[in-house]
């Protein structure tokens, strides 16, 4: 089962990186976009810190610029934890293996915490989420089927969300029109 997280590592040189990524829970295996910031950090210092969270407000922002979100220091690992978390694993690299596109790395769990319940994803928080993955690869697609995909959670996002993911979905849809150029 893959599980969407916002995926914290940290640079060279101390400074916090978070980003939107699935992990492969059961194996823990990260697969990381050889070209990203998490990939790069996760080669050097090899630590990071998987955030589960259900503010879909924090997924949006991180898919499409570089936030510092608030945080405090991981435990074990060279890292930080989300201040808005549900619960979190710490993780160091064990395994890496790489194509020319992306990386699969396996980790390792070295501490875990948690910080209150997570109550799940809304359909609307879904949509939210699927959007973000779409604005993290815009490279790989063309403007129709984007708009096509941002109509459909546009939709959900009115009948079944609230605030949080309404503002989410303005902040993505707004990204992806001006990567595309507006219509």
């Amino acid at each position: 089962m893959i599980v969407e997280t916002i995926f914290s590592t940290l640079d060279e040189d101390g400074r916090p990186n978070f980003a939107p990524m699935g992990l492969t829970w059961e194996e823990m295996k990260v697969h990381p976009f050889r070209n990203t910031s998490t990939y790069k950090n996760l080669i050097s210092l090899g630590q990071g810190v998987a955030n589960v969270t259900d503010n879909v407000l924090l997924f949006a922002r991180s898919a499409i610029s570089h936030c510092d979100f608030p945080h405090f220091p991981a435990r074990k690992v060279r890292g930080v934890v989300l201040e808005d978390v549900c619960y979190w694993r710490e993780l160091e690299v064990s395994t890496v293996e790489e194509d020319e596109e992306r990386a699969e790395m396996s980790c390792r769990v070295v501490a875990e915490g948690r910080k209150r319940d997570f109550l799940g994803f809304n359909r609307g928080k879904n949509a939210v989420i699927e959007a973000a993955i779409l604005a993290t690869r815009l490279k790989l697609h063309d403007w129709d089927e984007v708009r096509s995909a941002f109509r459909r959670w546009d939709e959900i996002v009115a009948r079944t969300g609230e605030k949080e993911e309404e503002e989410a979905m303005q902040l993505l849809r707004k990204y992806v029109e001006r990567y595309y150029g507006g219509d």
